[in-house]
């Protein structure tokens, strides 16, 4: 991008009222946090000062994102942890001009570490309650579980939802490396029936037929990810007549090595396709993105209509409620005016 083409964009990306629905707390924990409460709880086998650990939290591969995630999963242990956490990342969302968001939280790898769900939930809940009053954003929750980790750890999770989760909680997501979802479909079911929406991850490098065990056997509601839909023109076809959201994030994606190359990545065909695509971070600070960038890289691949059609479809997909909807998007349509684009 020139020039002046970013001093254009910068500022309609800026001014656009955003929406983020695929994005995990635990995966947004910048640097600085987990300095701050490796501190509080003496966790010595980290880099020992904040210059070291910036330098550590840099993307290389995989296996390193999974070392740095699971570093600071474990630092979070007290209400005041998750408060703290959940604060900071509503303040930053906040920044980026995001109004509302609905949160991943890896509830299950909480839970087999012998913190209560009701701290969990205490903590991001007095985050959510104060950042709406002091940053006027909406925050809204997504329990997850891992789907390696079997059953077991669904139930365990949905349990713990049913008995400590508050009305914030809109649905009930699975996560982790892919793998068949047969095995959980009585799970979802018990969570559908409790009035959470099913929100997976799919179909992010295991295959379309990912997305359409989601879609059949978890009755799913949005697909996290979903790329891989794409392989399969019958299964897009029924996505697009049923307006399926697919939350899509291009960096992610990059950097988990299922798109080779940013230049690649299939969100303009998915676009074309009719697709109701929406645009997100995933694990912001681990990937060394945010939803600011997500929407400068969009642009990009899309151009600025297309970039306004995912800022829209984000809204459409919330579960934000029909008048919140109705306003986001109208003033949506008034920056759109005010910077000269359709």
């Amino acid at each position: 991008m020139d020039q002046n083409s970013a001093s254009r964009l910068r500022p309609l990306v800026r001014d656009l009222p955003k929406v983020e629905l695929h994005v995990h707390l635990e995966g947004s924990m910048p640097a600085e946090t987990l300095f701050e409460l490796a501190g509080r709880h003496r966790v010595e086998d980290l880099p020992a000062t904040l210059e070291e650990l910036r330098e550590w939290y840099v993307f290389t591969d995989f296996p390193h994102f999974i070392e740095v995630y699971l570093a600071s999963v474990r630092t979070l242990r007290e209400e005041a942890d998750f408060d703290l956490l959940a604060s900071v990342v509503a303040e930053r969302l906040a920044a980026q001009n995001v109004r509302y968001a609905e949160v991943h939280v890896s509830l299950y790898t909480h839970l087999m570490r012998g913190v209560p769900a009701k701290v969990v939930f205490d903590g991001i809940e007095h985050a959510r309650t104060r950042a709406e009053r002091e940053h006027g954003i909406r925050l809204r929750w997504i329990p997850d579980f891992p789907v390696d980790f079997g059953v077991e750890s669904a139930e365990r999770t949905l349990d713990a939802v049913l008995r400590e989760g508050p009305p914030s909680v809109v649905g009930f997501g699975v996560g982790g490396v892919e793998g068949p979802l047969g095995p959980f479909a009585d799970v979802f079911g018990r969570a559908r029936a409790a009035g959470l929406a099913s929100l997976p991850h799919a179909g992010e490098q295991a295959g379309p037929e990912r997305v359409r065990e989601a879609l059949d056997l978890l009755g799913a509601e949005r697909i996290g990810h979903g790329i891989d839909a794409m392989k399969d023109p019958a299964l897009v076809e029924r996505m697009v007549d049923a307006q399926i959201p697919v939350d899509v994030s291009p960096t992610s994606n990059v950097r988990t090595r299922v798109v080779d190359r940013i230049e690649e990545h299939p969100l303009p065909a998915m676009l074309d396709a009719g697709l109701l695509v929406t645009l997100n971070s995933d694990d912001p600070t681990l990937f060394g993105s945010d939803l600011s960038g997500e929407y400068e890289i969009a642009h990009d691949l899309v151009g600025a209509e297309g970039l306004l059609r995912l800022a829209r479809n984000g809204v459409h997909a919330s579960y934000l409620g029909a008048a919140r909807r109705h306003a986001l998007l109208a003033e949506i349509d008034t920056v759109a005016e005010r910077h000269g684009v359709a």
